[in-house]
Protein backbone atom coordinates (compact mmCIF):
# COMPACT_ATOMS: atom_id res chain seq x y z
CA UNK A 1 0.00 0.00 0.00
CA UNK A 2 1.46 3.35 -1.09
CA UNK A 3 0.66 6.64 0.67
CA UNK A 4 1.41 9.62 -1.58
CA UNK A 5 1.77 13.20 -0.43
CA UNK A 6 -1.70 14.11 -1.70
CA UNK A 7 -3.34 11.35 0.34
CA UNK A 8 -1.57 12.50 3.50
CA UNK A 9 -2.41 16.15 2.77
CA UNK A 10 -6.09 15.27 2.32
CA UNK A 11 -6.18 13.61 5.74
CA UNK A 12 -4.41 16.56 7.35
CA UNK A 13 -6.71 19.08 5.66
CA UNK A 14 -9.81 17.23 6.87
CA UNK A 15 -8.42 17.01 10.42
CA UNK A 16 -7.53 20.72 10.45
CA UNK A 17 -10.96 21.68 9.09
CA UNK A 18 -12.78 19.55 11.70
CA UNK A 19 -10.65 20.85 14.58
CA UNK A 20 -11.18 24.46 13.48
CA UNK A 21 -14.95 24.04 13.11
CA UNK A 22 -15.20 22.43 16.56
CA UNK A 23 -12.99 25.12 18.09
CA UNK A 24 -15.33 27.79 16.73
CA UNK A 25 -18.32 25.88 18.07
CA UNK A 26 -19.93 25.32 14.65
CA UNK A 27 -22.54 22.54 14.52
CA UNK A 28 -22.07 19.75 11.92
CA UNK A 29 -18.32 20.27 11.35
CA UNK A 30 -18.48 17.36 8.91
CA UNK A 31 -19.28 19.87 6.14
CA UNK A 32 -15.90 21.51 6.76
CA UNK A 33 -14.25 18.13 6.29
CA UNK A 34 -16.17 17.46 3.05
CA UNK A 35 -15.16 20.86 1.67
CA UNK A 36 -11.50 20.15 2.53
CA UNK A 37 -11.61 16.89 0.55
CA UNK A 38 -12.88 18.69 -2.57
CA UNK A 39 -10.32 21.48 -2.20
CA UNK A 40 -7.00 19.57 -2.07
CA UNK A 41 -4.92 20.16 -5.22
CA UNK A 42 -1.69 18.61 -6.57
CA UNK A 43 0.28 21.89 -6.71
CA UNK A 44 0.46 25.23 -4.88
CA UNK A 45 -0.39 27.16 -8.06
CA UNK A 46 -3.48 25.04 -8.71
CA UNK A 47 -4.43 25.43 -5.07
CA UNK A 48 -4.33 29.21 -5.45
CA UNK A 49 -6.47 29.03 -8.60
CA UNK A 50 -8.78 26.54 -6.94
CA UNK A 51 -9.50 28.58 -3.80
CA UNK A 52 -10.88 31.47 -5.88
CA UNK A 53 -13.14 29.11 -7.82
CA UNK A 54 -14.23 27.20 -4.70
CA UNK A 55 -15.20 30.44 -2.91
CA UNK A 56 -17.24 31.49 -5.97
CA UNK A 57 -18.96 28.09 -6.08
CA UNK A 58 -19.74 28.22 -2.37
CA UNK A 59 -21.22 31.71 -2.73
CA UNK A 60 -23.34 30.62 -5.74
CA UNK A 61 -24.60 27.55 -3.91
CA UNK A 62 -25.28 29.38 -0.64
CA UNK A 63 -27.05 32.37 -2.24
CA UNK A 64 -29.16 30.15 -4.51
CA UNK A 65 -30.18 27.90 -1.63
CA UNK A 66 -30.98 30.82 0.67
CA UNK A 67 -33.08 32.71 -1.87
CA UNK A 68 -35.05 29.64 -2.97
CA UNK A 69 -35.75 28.48 0.60
CA UNK A 70 -37.03 31.96 1.50
CA UNK A 71 -39.22 32.06 -1.63
CA UNK A 72 -40.30 28.45 -2.19
CA UNK A 73 -39.32 26.41 0.86
CA UNK A 74 -37.19 23.27 1.05
CA UNK A 75 -39.35 20.54 -0.40
CA UNK A 76 -37.21 17.67 -1.89
CA UNK A 77 -38.37 18.57 -5.41
CA UNK A 78 -37.36 22.21 -4.81
CA UNK A 79 -33.93 21.07 -3.54
CA UNK A 80 -33.45 18.98 -6.70
CA UNK A 81 -34.46 21.91 -8.90
CA UNK A 82 -32.05 24.21 -7.05
CA UNK A 83 -29.20 21.76 -7.59
CA UNK A 84 -29.98 21.68 -11.33
CA UNK A 85 -29.87 25.49 -11.50
CA UNK A 86 -26.62 25.69 -9.50
CA UNK A 87 -24.90 23.04 -11.65
CA UNK A 88 -26.01 24.88 -14.81
CA UNK A 89 -24.65 28.16 -13.42
CA UNK A 90 -21.29 26.58 -12.52
CA UNK A 91 -21.01 24.92 -15.93
CA UNK A 92 -21.66 28.24 -17.65
CA UNK A 93 -18.71 29.64 -15.67
CA UNK A 94 -16.61 26.62 -16.81
CA UNK A 95 -15.91 25.41 -13.30
CA UNK A 96 -14.28 22.04 -12.62
CA UNK A 97 -16.27 18.99 -11.53
CA UNK A 98 -14.91 19.02 -7.96
CA UNK A 99 -15.87 22.70 -7.66
CA UNK A 100 -19.40 22.01 -8.89
CA UNK A 101 -19.75 19.19 -6.36
CA UNK A 102 -18.78 21.61 -3.58
CA UNK A 103 -21.53 23.99 -4.74
CA UNK A 104 -24.00 21.09 -4.60
CA UNK A 105 -22.83 20.26 -1.05
CA UNK A 106 -23.42 23.92 -0.11
CA UNK A 107 -26.99 23.77 -1.49
CA UNK A 108 -27.89 20.55 0.34
CA UNK A 109 -26.31 21.66 3.62
CA UNK A 110 -28.20 24.96 3.64
CA UNK A 111 -31.56 23.62 2.41
CA UNK A 112 -31.68 21.04 5.19
CA UNK A 113 -34.62 21.43 7.59
CA UNK A 114 -33.76 23.27 10.81
CA UNK A 115 -35.38 24.72 13.91
CA UNK A 116 -32.86 27.61 13.99
CA UNK A 117 -33.37 30.99 12.42
CA UNK A 118 -32.82 30.15 8.75
CA UNK A 119 -30.45 33.01 7.89
CA UNK A 120 -28.32 32.20 10.94
CA UNK A 121 -28.34 28.53 9.95
CA UNK A 122 -27.35 29.37 6.35
CA UNK A 123 -24.52 31.59 7.59
CA UNK A 124 -23.17 28.80 9.82
CA UNK A 125 -23.22 26.23 7.00
CA UNK A 126 -21.61 28.70 4.60
CA UNK A 127 -18.88 29.38 7.17
CA UNK A 128 -18.32 25.66 7.75
CA UNK A 129 -17.63 25.08 4.06
CA UNK A 130 -15.34 28.12 3.88
CA UNK A 131 -13.31 26.73 6.78
CA UNK A 132 -12.79 23.51 4.82
CA UNK A 133 -11.67 25.41 1.71
CA UNK A 134 -9.13 27.53 3.60
CA UNK A 135 -7.88 24.54 5.64
CA UNK A 136 -7.08 22.69 2.39
CA UNK A 137 -5.36 25.77 0.97
CA UNK A 138 -3.23 26.16 4.10
CA UNK A 139 -2.14 22.49 4.01
CA UNK A 140 -1.38 22.74 0.28
CA UNK A 141 0.72 25.82 0.93
CA UNK A 142 2.72 24.64 3.94
CA UNK A 143 2.87 20.85 4.01
CA UNK A 144 4.91 18.63 1.67
CA UNK A 145 5.23 21.01 -1.31
CA UNK A 146 5.49 18.74 -4.36
CA UNK A 147 8.88 18.33 -6.06
CA UNK A 148 7.70 17.93 -9.62
CA UNK A 149 11.15 18.46 -11.11
CA UNK A 150 12.46 15.41 -9.27
CA UNK A 151 9.39 13.36 -10.16
CA UNK A 152 9.49 14.42 -13.79
CA UNK A 153 13.11 13.48 -14.36
CA UNK A 154 12.64 10.22 -12.47
CA UNK A 155 9.80 9.24 -14.81
CA UNK A 156 11.70 10.35 -17.94
CA UNK A 157 14.82 8.45 -16.88
CA UNK A 158 12.85 5.29 -16.07
CA UNK A 159 10.83 5.26 -19.32
CA UNK A 160 13.90 6.12 -21.41
CA UNK A 161 15.77 3.20 -19.86
CA UNK A 162 12.88 0.87 -20.69
CA UNK A 163 12.63 2.05 -24.31
CA UNK A 164 16.38 1.85 -24.96
CA UNK A 165 16.61 -1.59 -23.35
CA UNK A 166 13.82 -2.95 -25.57
CA UNK A 167 15.30 -1.27 -28.64
CA UNK A 168 18.56 -3.17 -28.17
CA UNK A 169 16.73 -6.44 -27.60
CA UNK A 170 14.27 -6.01 -30.47
CA UNK A 171 16.80 -5.04 -33.14
CA UNK A 172 18.68 -8.27 -32.39
CA UNK A 173 15.47 -10.36 -32.69
CA UNK A 174 15.69 -11.46 -29.05
CA UNK A 175 12.46 -9.95 -27.77
CA UNK A 176 9.39 -11.92 -26.78
CA UNK A 177 6.54 -10.38 -28.78
CA UNK A 178 3.76 -10.74 -26.16
CA UNK A 179 6.05 -9.27 -23.48
CA UNK A 180 7.08 -6.42 -25.76
CA UNK A 181 3.46 -5.70 -26.66
CA UNK A 182 2.60 -5.42 -22.95
CA UNK A 183 5.64 -3.23 -22.35
CA UNK A 184 4.69 -0.90 -25.22
CA UNK A 185 1.26 -0.41 -23.62
CA UNK A 186 2.91 0.32 -20.25
CA UNK A 187 5.28 2.84 -21.83
CA UNK A 188 2.34 4.59 -23.51
CA UNK A 189 0.68 4.99 -20.11
CA UNK A 190 3.99 6.21 -18.69
CA UNK A 191 4.26 8.88 -21.40
CA UNK A 192 0.81 10.19 -20.45
CA UNK A 193 1.93 10.49 -16.81
CA UNK A 194 5.09 12.28 -17.92
CA UNK A 195 3.04 14.85 -19.87
CA UNK A 196 0.82 15.40 -16.81
CA UNK A 197 3.82 15.83 -14.49
CA UNK A 198 5.44 18.25 -16.95
CA UNK A 199 2.32 20.43 -16.86
CA UNK A 200 2.39 20.47 -13.05
CA UNK A 201 6.11 21.38 -13.06
CA UNK A 202 5.42 24.10 -15.64
CA UNK A 203 2.70 25.58 -13.41
CA UNK A 204 5.02 25.96 -10.41
CA UNK A 205 5.75 29.64 -9.84
CA UNK A 206 9.08 31.24 -8.91
CA UNK A 207 9.31 34.58 -7.15
CA UNK A 208 12.92 35.47 -7.98
CA UNK A 209 13.98 36.59 -11.46
CA UNK A 210 17.26 34.64 -11.46
CA UNK A 211 15.53 31.41 -10.43
CA UNK A 212 12.76 32.05 -12.95
CA UNK A 213 15.24 32.33 -15.82
CA UNK A 214 16.91 29.06 -14.88
CA UNK A 215 13.47 27.45 -14.56
CA UNK A 216 12.49 28.66 -18.05
CA UNK A 217 15.63 27.12 -19.59
CA UNK A 218 15.09 23.96 -17.55
CA UNK A 219 11.55 23.67 -18.93
CA UNK A 220 12.95 23.81 -22.46
CA UNK A 221 15.41 21.02 -21.63
CA UNK A 222 12.70 18.88 -20.06
CA UNK A 223 10.43 19.41 -23.06
CA UNK A 224 13.26 18.21 -25.31
CA UNK A 225 13.95 15.22 -23.05
CA UNK A 226 10.29 14.24 -23.40
CA UNK A 227 10.28 14.76 -27.17
CA UNK A 228 13.45 12.69 -27.54
CA UNK A 229 11.90 9.93 -25.45
CA UNK A 230 8.78 9.94 -27.62
CA UNK A 231 10.87 9.71 -30.80
CA UNK A 232 12.78 6.76 -29.39
CA UNK A 233 9.46 5.12 -28.56
CA UNK A 234 8.27 5.65 -32.14
CA UNK A 235 11.38 3.86 -33.37
CA UNK A 236 10.66 0.98 -30.96
CA UNK A 237 7.10 0.74 -32.26
CA UNK A 238 8.38 0.68 -35.84
CA UNK A 239 10.85 -2.13 -35.08
CA UNK A 240 8.12 -4.06 -33.27
CA UNK A 241 5.77 -3.76 -36.25
CA UNK A 242 8.45 -4.79 -38.77
CA UNK A 243 10.38 -7.36 -36.75
CA UNK A 244 9.35 -10.28 -38.98
CA UNK A 245 10.12 -8.44 -42.24
CA UNK A 246 13.45 -7.22 -40.87
CA UNK A 247 14.46 -10.83 -40.27
CA UNK A 248 14.05 -11.51 -44.00
CA UNK A 249 16.38 -8.68 -45.04
CA UNK A 250 20.07 -9.29 -45.84
CA UNK A 251 22.28 -9.62 -42.80
CA UNK A 252 24.45 -6.69 -43.98
CA UNK A 253 21.44 -4.36 -43.82
CA UNK A 254 20.39 -5.63 -40.39
CA UNK A 255 23.90 -5.09 -39.01
CA UNK A 256 24.05 -1.59 -40.51
CA UNK A 257 20.69 -0.67 -38.96
CA UNK A 258 21.81 -1.95 -35.54
CA UNK A 259 25.13 -0.11 -35.85
CA UNK A 260 23.52 3.25 -36.66
CA UNK A 261 20.76 2.87 -34.07
CA UNK A 262 23.32 1.98 -31.40
CA UNK A 263 25.10 5.30 -32.09
CA UNK A 264 21.92 7.20 -31.28
CA UNK A 265 21.06 5.04 -28.25
CA UNK A 266 24.56 5.52 -26.79
CA UNK A 267 24.32 9.29 -27.33
CA UNK A 268 20.88 9.37 -25.69
CA UNK A 269 22.15 7.43 -22.67
CA UNK A 270 25.19 9.71 -22.38
CA UNK A 271 22.95 12.79 -22.23
CA UNK A 272 20.75 11.21 -19.54
CA UNK A 273 23.88 10.42 -17.50
CA UNK A 274 24.94 14.03 -17.94
CA UNK A 275 21.61 15.18 -16.46
CA UNK A 276 22.14 12.77 -13.57
CA UNK A 277 25.50 14.42 -12.91
CA UNK A 278 27.45 11.21 -13.61
CA UNK A 279 29.18 12.67 -16.67
CA UNK A 280 30.64 16.16 -16.60
CA UNK A 281 30.38 18.47 -19.59
CA UNK A 282 33.62 19.42 -21.34
CA UNK A 283 34.70 20.84 -24.69
CA UNK A 284 34.81 17.37 -26.28
CA UNK A 285 31.36 16.38 -25.07
CA UNK A 286 29.55 17.19 -28.32
CA UNK A 287 31.89 14.86 -30.22
CA UNK A 288 30.48 11.94 -28.26
CA UNK A 289 26.98 12.60 -29.64
CA UNK A 290 27.08 11.05 -33.11
CA UNK A 291 24.08 11.19 -35.43
CA UNK A 292 22.97 8.09 -37.36
CA UNK A 293 24.20 7.93 -40.94
CA UNK A 294 20.78 7.86 -42.58
CA UNK A 295 22.22 8.38 -46.05
CA UNK A 296 24.21 5.16 -45.68
CA UNK A 297 21.08 3.22 -44.71
CA UNK A 298 19.10 4.59 -47.65
CA UNK A 299 21.93 3.72 -50.07
CA UNK A 300 22.01 0.19 -48.69
CA UNK A 301 18.24 -0.11 -49.20
CA UNK A 302 18.56 1.15 -52.77
CA UNK A 303 21.37 -1.31 -53.42
CA UNK A 304 19.28 -4.20 -52.14
CA UNK A 305 16.33 -3.09 -54.25
CA UNK A 306 18.38 -2.93 -57.48
CA UNK A 307 20.74 -5.88 -57.10
CA UNK A 308 18.70 -8.80 -55.74
CA UNK A 309 15.39 -10.51 -56.26
CA UNK A 310 13.65 -9.03 -53.22
CA UNK A 311 10.26 -7.53 -53.94
CA UNK A 312 9.35 -3.94 -53.06
CA UNK A 313 9.10 -5.07 -49.44
CA UNK A 314 12.41 -3.43 -48.61
CA UNK A 315 10.99 0.00 -49.48
CA UNK A 316 8.67 -0.38 -46.49
CA UNK A 317 11.76 0.24 -44.36
CA UNK A 318 11.96 3.85 -45.52
CA UNK A 319 9.39 5.04 -42.88
CA UNK A 320 11.44 3.25 -40.19
CA UNK A 321 14.56 4.99 -41.50
CA UNK A 322 12.72 8.33 -41.31
CA UNK A 323 11.77 7.70 -37.67
CA UNK A 324 15.38 6.83 -36.88
CA UNK A 325 16.51 10.07 -38.55
CA UNK A 326 14.01 12.12 -36.50
CA UNK A 327 15.15 10.39 -33.30
CA UNK A 328 18.79 11.09 -34.14
CA UNK A 329 18.11 14.77 -34.82
CA UNK A 330 16.22 15.18 -31.52
CA UNK A 331 19.13 13.63 -29.61
CA UNK A 332 21.52 16.10 -31.27
CA UNK A 333 19.21 18.99 -30.42
CA UNK A 334 19.04 17.77 -26.81
CA UNK A 335 22.85 17.85 -26.66
CA UNK A 336 22.89 21.48 -27.81
CA UNK A 337 20.26 22.50 -25.25
CA UNK A 338 22.08 20.74 -22.41
CA UNK A 339 25.36 22.36 -23.45
CA UNK A 340 23.71 25.77 -23.42
CA UNK A 341 22.12 25.11 -20.04
CA UNK A 342 25.47 24.02 -18.58
CA UNK A 343 27.11 27.14 -19.96
CA UNK A 344 24.64 29.60 -18.39
CA UNK A 345 23.62 27.73 -15.21
CA UNK A 346 26.57 25.73 -13.98
CA UNK A 347 25.41 26.01 -10.36
CA UNK A 348 21.78 25.16 -11.14
CA UNK A 349 21.88 21.38 -11.37
CA UNK A 350 18.87 19.21 -12.13
CA UNK A 351 17.04 17.88 -9.08
CA UNK A 352 16.94 14.22 -10.03
CA UNK A 353 16.21 10.91 -8.39
CA UNK A 354 14.83 7.54 -9.35
CA UNK A 355 11.06 7.49 -8.95
CA UNK A 356 8.87 4.44 -8.83
CA UNK A 357 6.28 4.60 -11.56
Amino acid sequence: MKFGARIIKTGLAVALALYTAKLLGLPSPIFSGIAAVFSIQPSIYRSYQNIIEQVQANIIGALSATIIVLLLGNDPFIIGLTIVLVIASCLSLKMKESTIMLAVVAVMSIMESTQMDFLTFAGIRFSSIMIGIFAAFLINLLFLPPKYETKLFGKIDFQSGEVLKWLRVTTRHLSDHPSLKTEIENIQKGLIKIDQTYLLFQEERNYFKKVGLAKARKLVVFRQLILTLKKSFEVLRAFYDMDYKLGKMPESFQLLLIQELDKVINAHETLLLMCLGRIRYDDDFSERVIEADIEKIVKELASIFHTNHFEKEELEFLPLTTKLMEYSKQVSHLERLLSSYQQFHQKEQFNVSKEEI
